[in-house]
């Protein structure tokens, strides 16, 4: 299976979907609006990894979703829509596919990295340690950012 082939199923079930309803090889957890959400999300994508047997993508995808998160608690948590952020984990073989759902509409734009600044450099991380990344608008507003991850095993 192609990246695209697996992009075209996460299309086409819509990430709406897979937000709310259970599927095999998917995990997803809510998550509040605050900073200790972002330790959470690495732990919740560690142990999935782990008891998928893919372990060896932990690091990688743990820093990926603090990435994920922080932006989504620093740009969302003024937003007055009900639902918060949820951190969902697809496997779609060979691939893994790591979402951060929240309220903002805003567009996730990349910086130019400046390496001695405290911020700015989320997207570029995501970018460098994932295989792609993307974002897609949800239905009952808001989006999911998506990094997408390939698996070796």
């Amino acid at each position: 299976m192609t990246t695209a082939d697996c992009l075209q199923i996460t299309r086409e079930v819509g990430f709406d979907s897979l937000l709310t309803t259970g599927k095999p090889y998917t995990t997803s957890c809510p998550l509040p609006f605050q900073a200790d959400s972002v330790k959470t999300a690495r732990d919740v994508t560690r142990s999935t990894l782990r008891n998928w047997g893919l372990s060896e993508l932990s690091d990688d995808a743990a820093l990926v979703v603090s990435e994920l998160v922080t932006n989504a608690v620093r740009y969302a948590m003024y937003s007055t829509a009900p639902q918060g952020i949820q951190l969902l984990l697809m496997r779609v073989a060979p691939h893994v596919l790591l979402a951060v759902a929240d309220p903002s509409d805003e567009v996730p734009t990349p910086k130019e990295p400046d390496f001695v600044s405290e911020n700015g450099r989320g997207l570029y991380i995501v970018e460098t340690y994932s295989q792609c990344w993307g974002w897609d608008p949800l239905a009952r507003g808001g989006k999911a950012v998506w990094a997408l991850f390939r698996a070796d095993s």
